[in-house]
C-alpha cells in the first residue's frame, strides 16, 4: 500500500525517547540553548585525543587576527558569496572563531592538509552547501596548492553546477557533484520549473550523478537539506507512495520521510559499492530568514551572532531539530555497518556552531548563482566567514585518520 500523508505512522518520523537519551542530543533539541552533539563521531578511528575533545560543542569567541584569506589572496571567491566586494560595510562577522568547550580546535594548516591529500581526490556531494564549503576549501589551500579550475576540461559536463579543481603540485583533485536530493530526482513539470514547483524523488535510487563517480574519489563529503523544504512527489519501487505539497512554511512528516529515505539510500549505495575511501556527513546547515523567505522580501540583517534568548526562539528550530535527528540516526546506523566492512564514516557536526550565526549570510549583498541578479540570501555563507570552520573540522578529522593509518602501517 502506498504511503499517504494521512496514513504515515508517527513512529516512522519520531525517534523514541530512549534513543534521544542515549544519544544525548544537546540543546539544539532542547530549545537549542546548549551543546548539540555529545556522541563520539567517526568512532571507527577513535583515539584518546578524540575522546577528550568534542570539537563540535563550544562557542564563538573574539578573534582579532586576520582571516585565512581575503579578496586579494583568493581570486576565486564567487560573487554570490563575496560579501565585502558586494558592498557589505561591516567586518565583525569575520572576527570570531569557534572555541570547543574543553580543548582547542587547531588552525587550518594548508601545507599539512595538502600533504594528507597528496595524490588523492575529494568530492563534495549534495546541494549548494557543499559548493559553499568547497569554495572555502579552495581559498584555504590556494596559497600552497594553487588549484586550477579544470571544469571545462572534464568530459562529464551534464550538470551545470559540477565543478572540478586540480593542483598539479600535489596531484590533488577536488570537485563538487551537484545532487540536492542525493537520490534520483526529476522536475514534475520541466517546462514550468520554479523554486516552488514539485520534484519527483525516487527514494530508493541513488542519484547516478554522484554514485557513478564514487570510485574516482578518496574522500566524499555529503551535505544537503535545504531542497527538502519544497513540494515533492515520492516514488519507491517505481510506484507513487506520497505527495508532499507543502512549502518552506508548511513542513510535514512527509518532508522528513523523504529526507530519511534519501540518507538511507545514500549510505546503502556507498557501503554496497564497497567505497574504500572516507565518507563524511556534514549536518544540516541552518538558514536565518526573517520577515519572509526566498524572493519574499526576507532578509537577515544582524551584525552579531544570536544571543541566548534569540537562539531559544529561532524561527526554524523545530524543522532543524527534526532534520538533524534524522541525519544523526541514519549516520549512526550506517557507520556501524560500514565499520564491520572496514570502511570509514565520520560526522562533521556544524549545526550547533552555525545556529547562532545569523550575522554571516550574504543577506541583501547576495547574488544568484552565476547571475548578476540581487537576492536576499540567508542560506549560504559569506567568504571568508564561519564556514571556514567546517574545513577546520574536516582537517582535524582527516589528520586524526591519517595519524591512525600511519600507526597501523
Amino acid at each position: 500500500m502506498g504511503i499517504s500523508e494521512a496514513k504515515v505512522p508517527k513512529a516512522v518520523f519520531l525517534l523514541p525517547l530512549s534513543l534521544l537519551i542515549i544519544l544525548v542530543l544537546l540543546p539544539l533539541i532542547r530549545n537549542l540553548t546548549q551543546s548539540s552533539s555529545k556522541i563520539i563521531h567517526g568512532s571507527s578511528f577513535e583515539t584518546t585525543e578524540r575522546n577528550r575533545c568534542n570539537i563540535f560543542s563550544g562557542q564563538w569567541v573574539p578573534y582579532p587576527k586576520e582571516t585565512y584569506y581575503n579578496n586579494d589572496t583568493c581570486p576565486f571567491i564567487l560573487d554570490q558569496l563575496n560579501c565585502l566586494s558586494s558592498g557589505r560595510p561591516d567586518k565583525e562577522f569575520m572576527k570570531l572563531r569557534w572555541k570547543p568547550d574543553k580543548c582547542e580546535l587547531p588552525q587550518f594548516d594548508a601545507t599539512q592538509f595538502m600533504k594528507i591529500v597528496r595524490g588523492k581526490s575529494l568530492a563534495f556531494v549534495g546541494d549548494s552547501m557543499g559548493r559553499n564549503q568547497m569554495e572555502s576549501l579552495i581559498c584555504l589551500i590556494n596559497s600552497v596548492a594553487h588549484p586550477e579550475d579544470v571544469t571545462a576540461k572534464r568530459k562529464y559536463m551534464d550538470e551545470n553546477y559540477f565543478r572540478w579543481w586540480f593542483s598539479a603540485e600535489y596531484n590533488f583533485t577536488v570537485a563538487t557533484l551537484w545532487s540536492p536530493f542525493l537520490v534520483k530526482a526529476t522536475d514534475s513539470d520541466p517546462k514550468d520549473f520554479s523554486f516552488n514547483s514539485a520534484m519527483n524523488l525516487y527514494l530508493d535510487e541513488a542519484d547516478k550523478a554522484w554514485a557513478s563517480q564514487l570510485e574516482n574519489f578518496d574522500y566524499v563529503i555529503i551535505s544537503t537539506g535545504q531542497w527538502f523544504y519544497r513540494p515533492m512527489i515520492f516514488y519507491e519501487n517505481g510506484q507513487l507512495v506520497g505527495f508532499q505539497k507543502g512549502s518552506e512554511n508548511n513542513i510535514t512528516a512527509l518532508n522528513f520521510y523523504g529526507y530519511k529515505k534519501a540518507f538511507q539510500t545514500t549510505f546503502k549505495a556507498i557501503i554496497s559499492k564497497g567505497f574504500k575511501g572516507s565518507t563524511f556527513l556534514v549536518t544540516h546547515s541552518p538558514k536565518h530568514f526573517e520577515n519572509g523567505e526566498w524572493y519574499e522580501g526576507g532578509a537577515c540583517d544582524k551584525t552579531k551572532p544570536f544571543s541566548k534568548e534569540e537562539r531559544s526562539v529561532y524561527k526554524y528550530r523545530d524543522s532543524l531539530k527534526s532534520f538533524y535527528e534524522i541525519q544523526v540516526e541514519e549516520f549512526e546506523v550506517a557507520e556501524k555497518e560500514a565499520r564491520k566492512k572496514g570502511l570509514h564514516f565520520g560526522l562533521i557536526d556544524i549545526s550547533e556552531a552555525m545556529i547562532t550565526r545569523a550575522d554571516a549570510h550574504p543577506s541583501r549583498y547576495g547574488h544568484t548563482f552565476n547571475k548578476n541578479k540581487k537576492v536576499n540570501d540567508c542560506v549560504h555563507w559569506c567568504l571568508p566567514g564561519p564556514i571556514d570552520t567546517w574545513n577546520e573540522f574536516l582537517f582535524y578529522m582527516m589528520k586524526l585518520e591519517s595519524e591512525k593509518s600511519y600507526h597501523l602501517t
